[in-house]
């Protein structure tokens, strides 16, 4: 099976060059990126963490950048003067770690998974440790740590209802992979049982929680929250809607649904952040084609008049931008993506609106709509009844509100349960201990 894998995973990268050879071209920044997936690091980055017993963190995307982020901080309380290595997959969640992770000492575009091409990084980077974020498990890098005997804790564990249908096809390829891990930091009971359904050491598996929960780089002082304001030229101007991580085919309903609200409240604003920054223009669009006067975050200042409609195409402000808006509206869940990160706004403690696609976060949106801090539309119609009804009513405004801050401040502390079993794992691996 491994040699099947290794056959497949070479083939694709010798199809993909054609198109890597075009992004080369067509994308700033993407040559680096390839670079780096192909083994060559940065001098200056690699020196800062080669040798010197990091711990290094994998998270792919923005998602398990935002969960690692608060492990980071743990693990440099606990673990001072230890080297921080994060490493990612795409062009968004590299940025984000930068932009997020300042105590981060080395920043990295995660290797591909060639047999050799993972043997060569992981001898040149010699860690201390491998921190895999939620179900980043790659079969060639989990060798190759395996090979020079690191130890492996996986953090944040989550594993979806798709995931375990999907992970059985590999067969000894996952039972390799999961041998290869000394500890399951996993986020629920559900996710804990799923793993071990999958093979994992009943022994090795512990439930930490939702290391999403205790994310602090959202946080947003009064001051700040009044530059934002002023930056986006909404100062003055309420109510304010705003639509985070939302897809294609999602914009045209949210502006819908705004419609409906301006006509009752005409000084109404929506800032609008589109998943894909690269949609920036395409939303602009939309927009005007809707009716509203519309501007692009990145070129507000050259803009004469104040826009009606703010689209969000920079990395790494959202969390923050929540805090901004009387009530949110969270994409990827009224088309079927399977929903975003619903923490953020709860963490400002905000009345939230989500489609009913959520498969993604099923047990934040439970908890979340258990305690009605978070309630389901299902269209533009819905979606603009039930702002309308949210604006109208001041006392379920702050109900919501409150629900969502209290379920946040309940949940937090996984990321230090996270810490503490890094700790106690690498005594167990220390020299003096495995004489």
């Amino acid at each position: 099976m491994q040699i099947l894998y290794n056959i497949l995973a070479t083939l694709l990268v010798v199809l993909a060059m054609p198109v890597f050879a075009v992004r080369v071209l067509r994308e700033k920044g993407f040559a680096e990126r390839l670079r780096q997936s192909l083994g060559l690091l940065p001098a200056d980055t690699l020196n800062r963490v080669a040798g010197k017993q990091c711990i290094w963190l994998h998270a792919a995307s923005v998602g398990e950048i935002v969960a690692t982020s608060p492990i980071v901080k743990e693990i440099k309380k606990e673990l001072p003067d230890a080297p921080v290595l994060i490493s990612a997959v795409t062009e968004t969640g590299y940025s984000m770690a930068k932009r997020i992770i300042p105590e981060a000492d080395a920043v990295i575009f995660f290797p591909l998974d060639l047999p050799w091409l993972c043997r060569r990084v992981v001898r040149r980077v010699r860690p201390r440790v491998f921190l895999p974020v939620e179900t980043e498990l790659w079969p060639n890098f989990l060798r190759a740590v395996r090979a020079q005997q690191v130890p492996v804790m996986m953090v944040n564990g989550r594993i979806s209802d798709k995931s375990v249908k999907r992970y059985h096809y590999l067969g000894s390829i996952l039972r390799a992979m999961l041998d290869t891990v000394d500890r399951f930091c996993m986020q629920s009971t559900i996710d804990a049982q799923y793993i071990i359904r999958l093979g994992a050491d009943p022994r090795r598996v512990v439930v930490t929680g939702n290391t999403k929960y205790d994310q602090t780089y959202t946080d947003v002082s009064d001051s700040e929250k009044q530059e934002l304001f002023q930056e986006l030229r909404i100062g003055g101007h309420r109510p304010v809607i705003v639509a985070g991580s939302t897809h294609k085919g999602e914009e045209e309903m949210v502006f819908a649904a705004f419609a409906a609200v301006r006509g009752r409240y005409p000084d109404a604003r929506l800032i609008v952040a589109p998943r894909d920054i690269n949609r920036g223009s395409e939303v602009l669009g939309l927009a005007e084609a809707a009716g509203f006067a519309a501007g692009r975050r990145t070129v507000l200042k050259t803009q004469a008049a104040e826009p009606d409609i703010v689209i969000l195409d920079t990395i790494g402000e959202l969390g923050r931008i929540y805090s901004l808006g009387d009530i949110i509206y969270v994409g990827g869940s009224l088309v079927p993506h399977g929903g975003h990160n619903i923490l953020e706004p709860a963490a400002h403690g905000k009345p939230i609106l989500v489609g009913p696609h959520m498969f993604n976060f099923k047990d934040i949106y439970a908890l979340l709509g258990g305690r009605g801090a978070c309630e389901t539309v299902y269209d533009a119609a819905e979606l603009g009844e039930k702002l309308l009804q949210i604006l109208a009513d001041e006392q379920l405004r702050a109900k919501m509100g409150e629900q969502s801050l209290a379920i946040i401040l309940e949940n937090r502390g996984a990321a230090r349960k996270s810490a503490l079993y890094l700790k106690e794992l690498l005594a167990k691996f220390s020299p003096k201990n495995s004489e």
